[in-house]
């Protein structure tokens, strides 16, 4: 894939980022309706602030976004689509709100693209389901 190349008076950028995030415990709730949803709110989230999404990906406990920004947005504007889809879908499936204490884990994996290897972002996955109060997930 070509690498495109935007401009703006001043400078030429191309900022992609690698965003991972997974539901509180990593429950498996994001199919069927929910996933539909989730993939309209981050693209209109995108379209609000005029970032393209390259590629988005939701499976059943966490969800893939490649999207690229413009120079005038810091990185953490990328994890407003957390906050945003989370309001919206508990607002739209009442099965989130009475299953979940919140939707979305507290945290979230961001890189820049091309910077992080696939392994990275396993291990990132993988350590989401880790409950603090029973002493960590998995060994």
């Amino acid at each position: 894939m070509a690498r495109q190349v935007r401009t703006s008076p001043g400078a030429a950028y191309d900022v992609g980022y690698h965003v991972v995030w997974c539901p509180k415990y990593r429950r498996p709730v994001l199919g069927g309706r929910v996933k539909d949803r989730l993939e309209e709110l981050i693209r209109a989230k995108a379209d609000e602030h005029g970032w393209e999404i390259v590629a988005v990906e939701v499976m059943p406990d966490h969800v893939h976004l490649f999207v690229k920004r413009h120079l005038r947005n810091s990185p953490s504007y990328v994890a407003e689509f957390k906050g945003f889809t989370s309001h919206h879908l508990r607002a739209d499936f009442g099965h989130l709100r009475s299953q979940l204490p919140t939707l979305w884990s507290r945290s979230c994996f961001m890189a820049m693209v091309g910077a992080v290897s696939a392994e990275t972002v396993q291990r990132c996955i993988e350590t989401q389901d880790e409950r603090p109060s029973k002493g960590g997930g998995r060994a």
